[in-house]
């Protein structure tokens, strides 16, 4: 009896301890679930800024490149996008995401209705009368061509440059001209006082020589041969009538000019300077501030001079003439006139 109840201990030992009769429950491994995917996150693109030149398709092709090879390096310095268009419109708006800033020329798209549509977005009018600057509306020349500053500072220059005071004006008879003739007398005066001359003949200057509006171009040369009967020895050609025609009548004269812009290299030896209206820079000095969402500005069209002649304004006068021009364009001077 003993050997077999040994055996049978034996028997359960090599068995894993199970009793007779017991079965041992498999061990159940539950299967392990795939990780739960994350659901997409939308994530909306960044739209970069826009800065959008509104110019009209019959300009000129070289003033359209200067305008837009001008706003699209002012336009990569800021970061921003840049798009050119002949025209825009209120629905236009909503289709530019991003859209920052608008720069437009004449005729005008409507600029402010555009700006109160899009509070949001800063407008610049350049060149458009009738405007009103707003928080998101800035204005450059809305008043027109700086006429008065820059007739008076003819005059200011004829006077210092003729050794008698013979100076003389030829304008047109407009509203704006007449304007032009009062300031440049003006100016006249405002560098010499009574100017009177010291050798005869003896006359009263400035000579002022008005062209109608109705008056063919062609003749333009023979009207200012009264500028030759009154030995004018400075003449300041008012821009709407300086054809090239009168001016090389002029210079064949051997009458020295002042103008807005010298038309050819041959007029150079009696060409004083160029009084001329640049609108560029007044854009280089705003663009920053419409970028950084400062609106509601109103600049003249600034005034240069360029084309100067150094054997006829030396570097001393050069540097008086430039004196005058600062402090007419800061309002110290006032050309005398009202428009």
């Amino acid at each position: 009896m003993r050997i077999r109840f040994a055996s049978i201990l034996l028997l359960v030992l090599l068995t894993g301890c199970a009793l007779p009769g017991q079965s041992t429950p498999p061990t159940l491994t539950e299967p392990t679930a795939p990780p739960p995917t994350p659901s997409p996150t939308l994530q909306a693109t960044a739209v970069s800024p826009l800065a959008m030149l509104v110019i009209p398709a019959d300009m000129p092709q070289d003033q359209s490149n200067l305008y837009q090879s001008t706003v699209y390096d002012l336009a990569q310095q800021a970061g921003i996008r840049f798009q050119v268009r002949n025209a825009l419109a209120a629905s236009d708006l909503s289709t530019e995401p991003g859209l920052k800033v608008v720069i437009a020329l004449q005729p005008d798209p409507g600029l402010a209705g555009l700006a109160a549509a899009a509070p949001q977005v800063q407008f610049l009018g350049i060149g458009i009368p009738g405007l009103t600057a707003a928080a998101n509306l800035s204005l450059i020349g809305s008043s027109g061509k700086p006429v008065a500053q820059q007739a008076f500072l003819a005059g200011y220059m004829a006077a210092m440059l003729s050794p008698d005071y013979r100076v003389g004006i030829i304008t047109q008879d407009t509203p704006e001209g007449l304007l032009a003739e009062q300031a440049f007398t003006n100016g006249f005066h405002f560098f010499c006082g009574l100017c009177r001359q010291a050798f005869p003949p003896i006359y009263n200057y400035p000579v002022h020589l008005e062209i109608k509006t109705d008056v063919p171009e062609g003749q333009y040369p023979a009207y200012a041969d009264v500028l030759v009967r009154y030995q004018v020895e400075v003449a300041f050609v008012y821009p709407e009538i300086a054809t090239p025609d009168l001016l090389d009548y002029l210079f064949q004269k051997n009458i020295k000019i002042i103008g807005e812009a010298m038309p050819f290299e041959d007029l150079r030896p009696d060409w004083i300077a160029s009084i001329q209206p640049k609108v560029i820079p007044a854009i280089l000095q705003i663009f920053p501030n419409l970028v950084a969402g400062k609106g509601g500005q109103n600049l003249s069209t600034p005034l240069f001079l360029t084309d100067i002649n150094p054997d006829l304004l030396s570097e001393g006068k050069q540097r008086l003439v430039e004196e005058v021009l600062r402090d007419l364009q800061a309002g110290y001077i006032d050309p005398g006139v009202k428009p």
